[in-house]
């Protein structure tokens, strides 16, 4: 039953362009646009430009296409990303209570089995917008190489593969953990607007708590800030793929913190999200 719910609302999700185009498309296409006309705008103006010319990659020295793989994985994770599959992720969760539809498909499956299907297209979801922006940025970097005449070269080790990886499925995970956020939301509004506006305010406010949290003496690396804001216990984790265990700057200590944080806004919201749709009155929706 968990199997038809998942096809059921893959077939709906995959057939509403304009959720798929924002929460996938969009951005990939956005960022290739955009980074062509800034490598355009920074080869014209590259004699004024001449003292941050590292920073921008006009340099000699070929492109390694390995490090910019690494280098755009650990940013898959990002704003865009997180906003804009924000809208798939609404759509998913609050459209049957915004098209009044869940009285016509709950009685033919469990609701759990309903909720875990819409999550299972998440997942999908947030895997085909990551792996998008991915393809769209690697696409970019020879184009910029052209433009700033550099030469290509490819170089990952062992290390920097499972670096990849690990920076890869992290990132999936942030953003199936912030889209938690909108599921309990829907859930517990029966609002898609909620969904949007409930995720992105709390991350709003939980960006500007680490230097609050900070100016009230809590370390980044105590329990108070690791539990209360999962972005930064994303970003401790990140960095210690990048560094490695053990690394300078980098205490190996985080790891239970920040799994624990990460993990806990992952399935917490998801069980709050179960336990209310489990006794709500759809006869209406």
């Amino acid at each position: 039953m968990l199997a038809d719910a998942i096809r059921a609302e893959g077939y709906r999700f995959a057939r509403n362009r304009s959720a798929v185009f924002w929460s996938v498309l969009f951005v990939p296409i956005a960022a290739l646009i955009l980074g062509i006309v800034v490598s355009f705008a920074a080869k014209n103006n590259e004699a004024r430009l001449a003292e941050v010319t590292t920073e921008l990659g006009m340099i000699s020295t070929p492109l390694n296409l390995g490090a910019a793989l690494l280098d755009n994985t650990a940013s898959l994770a990002g704003g865009p990303v997180l906003l804009f599959v924000l809208i798939g992720a609404a759509t998913l969760f609050a459209g049957d209570y915004r098209w009044e539809t869940w009285r016509l498909i709950r009685a033919r499956n469990r609701r759990s089995n309903l909720i875990m299907g819409k999550l299972a297209v998440l997942v999908v979801l947030t895997f085909a917008a990551m792996a998008a922006l991915l393809v769209f940025s690697m696409m970019g970097e020879p184009i910029r190489a052209a433009i700033f005449e550099r030469q290509l070269a490819f170089s990952l080790s062992g290390q920097q593969i499972g670096a990849f990886l690990g920076l890869f499925g992290l990132g999936w995970l942030r953003v199936v953990q912030f889209a938690m956020i909108a599921l309990l939301a829907a859930v517990a509004t029966r609002s898609l607007l909620a969904a949007l506006f409930i995720p992105m305010a709390l991350g709003a406010a939980q960006a500007f708590g680490a230097p609050i949290l900070g100016g009230l003496g809590f370390m980044p690396d105590s329990w108070t800030v690791q539990l209360l804001l999962p972005g930064q216990a994303f970003d401790a984790l990140k960095g210690l793929l990048i560094a490695g265990e053990g690394a300078p700057g980098v205490p190996a200590a985080l790891q239970a913190k920040a799994w624990i944080s990460l993990i806990g806004w992952t399935v917490l919201p998801l069980l709050a999200a179960l336990a209310i749709f489990e006794r709500q009155d759809l006869s209406k929706e």
